[in-house]
């Protein structure tokens, strides 16, 4: 094989590196990378390689300003480019590692994720919105992220390409999400609802109507005078159009996101009975102990040792 058809297939390979990583985890191991950089600099400590004692001063400055996850994640961005440079892993020091574990002991990790939006919550958001174009779209938008429990940047993915509408109901293929980074992809189903009010297949074939909508992305940006953009609208969009329907009824919108509607179907299902396996296979956790949060969240009432014994 010549030098140049070598120097080709490296070519080729180093493309493949760029796409090793989702685009969204790149950016933050960038953020955190400066973030680490930035301190170092101003406190004369060299980056890379770092020394095991530069993490720790590192690390313990960050506890008293940030949780436990945040600081986690700056430790796996320094590990990035780390290995990118092919240096050892500072990150890994024992020492390192225990003063991980007592910050993890001294200021506990239990999330503080946003507030789930319940069944009762979301009829009553969906009865609240307009029947412009807009309020429509968030309809749409809300009953199918929560009855898919999509995330959001997995909701403004889909286009048309990606539904049909069966006897059933509505069947989604999922080309890539954020535990399917490779693209395997997977389906969800989306039954049609009981009350057509909030039935995510109806209200979405009747959104797509409105819009001539044929091909593209299912969700848009929309203008002042009602203009629908033809791009994909951003995950901020889907945060946006759950704050608008919470303000409508007077939730506390600081309280909510757009995993609001994820955590909501999981939430909802597990007060009515419904097993582990099934929710997973609607969220697409990979990750039991995660689903199971939500799991503990909705059946803190249903199956109650107080709330058996007939106090």
């Amino acid at each position: 094989m010549s030098d140049a058809e070598l120097d080709a297939l490296l070519l080729r390979a180093r493309d493949y590196t760029t796409h090793s990583h989702a685009h969204q985890t790149l950016k933050n191991y960038a953020a955190d990378w400066k973030h680490f950089s930035a301190w170092c600099a101003e406190h004369g400590r060299r980056p890379l390689p770092a020394a095991p004692e530069t993490i720790l001063c590192f690390i313990v400055a960050l506890a008293d300003r940030y949780a436990v996850s945040t600081i986690d994640r700056r430790l796996v961005g320094i590990s990035y480019y780390h290995k990118q440079a092919r240096h050892p892993l500072p990150t890994k020091d024992p020492e390192v590692e225990r003063a991980m574990r007592g910050i993890r002991r001294e200021k506990g990790v239990a999330p503080h994720g946003k507030a789930p939006i319940v069944l009762d919550t979301l009829r009553q958001m969906i009865a609240a919105l307009p029947e412009d174009r807009r309020g429509l779209q968030d309809k749409a938008l809300l009953l199918v992220g929560f009855a898919g429990a999509f995330r959001r940047s997995e909701l403004v993915s889909l286009t048309i390409a990606d539904i049909q509408f069966v006897d059933a109901g509505l069947v989604i293929q999922l080309r890539r999400s954020k535990t399917d980074q490779e693209g395997a992809g997977f389906s969800k189903g989306l039954p049609y609802g009981v009350q057509a009010e909030t039935c995510p297949v109806r209200t979405l074939r009747r959104w797509l109507d409105t819009a001539e909508i044929v091909s593209g992305p299912l969700f848009r940006p929309i203008g002042r005078y009602g203009t629908i953009g033809t791009a994909a609208l951003h995950p901020q969009g889907v945060v946006r159009a759950v704050k608008r329907a919470a303000k409508v009824i007077g939730l506390e919108v600081a309280e909510l996101s757009g995993h609001s509607l994820r955590s909501g179907l999981a939430t909802t299902a597990a007060q009515a009975g419904v097993s582990e396996r099934v929710i997973m296979a609607q969220t697409g956790h990979t990750d039991v102990r995660s689903v199971r949060r939500y799991i503990r969240e909705g059946s803190l009432f249903r199956e109650n040792a107080a709330g058996l014994i007939g106090l």
